[in-house]
């Protein structure tokens, strides 16, 4: 059984919880239309190695320096003026980063206070950071799913591969795929399975020296517990059932067990470099994908420089 049980409250009233009962298939044109809005907010944020380098991209002129081959000396610019300069073009080199978005079901409940269900987030975020990789020329894959691609269409891909996956049953875990190191994994799911399960799962996924980043997706009253009164809560992984008479009286303890399973998850990926974002349904998708944007820019340097 999954931590967090999902509320489903009586008629007296109060948050209630929506289970999404759109299939994903119906629901992937508008969450490929948003994504791409999303991710083009962090275009810019993760385009270029600023350095020079092999590269496809003009990145500055400078002085030519003796001993240089004269093969290099740029002289139309060299022309305006009298100093020889050489063309530098844009460091750039391909990585690849591993994606994967939880679709189970505990991932399709939205409370009145988000703006959309956990699942719907996490598919957008995935998306819109495919989007963004790829324009910044690197090669990206769904965990499981697809092989690494640098696509323009990536987009599309992904859609089509996350429609053809509805035929099996979501888990929400991520597949216990090795991913070569050097390599880069992004997780966006609640991560609300048991830690010990968690940290097993990652440990295999990464265990070669991939690097992993997790972004936990929570509905804003799996936070706050807000509920108070006669409350039924329903776990959508068993459908386990457990009714509160006071649900209020449940909520110091639950915050205290959310934030002790988010500390053993987080002492676990300090310890091996890798990195927890946490983001909540009620904010803008754009928040997550630049903060992961920052992240995999300093991950990709260290590797370009030769860091582990």
């Amino acid at each position: 059984m999954r931590v967090a049980l999902t509320p489903r409250l009586d008629a007296a009233g109060g948050p209630r919880l929506i289970a999404d009962s759109v299939t994903l298939a119906a629901r992937l044109p508008d969450l490929v239309v948003a994504a791409r809005r999303v991710a083009m907010t962090a275009l810019h944020g993760l385009h270029g190695r600023r350095r020079a380098g092999p590269g496809e991209n003009f990145w500055q002129y400078r002085r030519y320096s003796s001993g240089e081959n004269a093969a290099a000396i740029d002289w139309r610019r060299s022309g305006r003026d009298d100093h020889l300069y050489v063309r530098e073009q844009e460091w750039e080199s391909a990585h690849t980063i591993w994606l994967w978005a939880d679709r189970s079901p505990s991932m399709a409940v939205r409370s009145d206070l988000a703006t959309t269900s956990k699942r719907d987030r996490a598919i957008i975020l995935m998306l819109a950071l495919a989007e963004t990789l790829v324009r910044a020329g690197e090669r990206v894959g769904i965990l499981g799913l697809t092989r690494p691609m640098a696509s323009r269409f990536v987009v599309d891909r992904f859609a089509e591969a996350l429609i053809a996956a509805e035929r099996r049953p979501a888990e929400s875990l991520p597949p216990a795929n090795p991913v070569a190191r050097f390599s880069e994994v992004v997780l966006f799911g609640d991560m609300l399975d048991t830690a010990s399960d968690i940290i097993t799962r990652l440990t295999s996924i990464t265990g070669a020296g991939a690097r992993a980043h997790i972004v936990q997706i929570l509905d804003p009253v799996e936070e706050t517990f807000p509920f108070a009164g006669r409350t039924e809560f329903v776990d959508p992984e068993t459908g386990a059932r457990f009714t509160a008479g006071r649900a209020e009286a449940y909520r110091l303890d639950y915050q205290a067990a959310l934030e002790s399973h988010r500390g053993e998850l987080q002492a676990y990926l300090v310890r091996n470099g890798h990195r927890l974002l946490r983001h909540h349904t009620d904010r803008t998708a754009n928040e997550p994908l630049l903060a992961l944007g920052t992240c995999l820019r300093e991950r990709m340097v260290a590797y370009e420089g030769g860091s582990s």
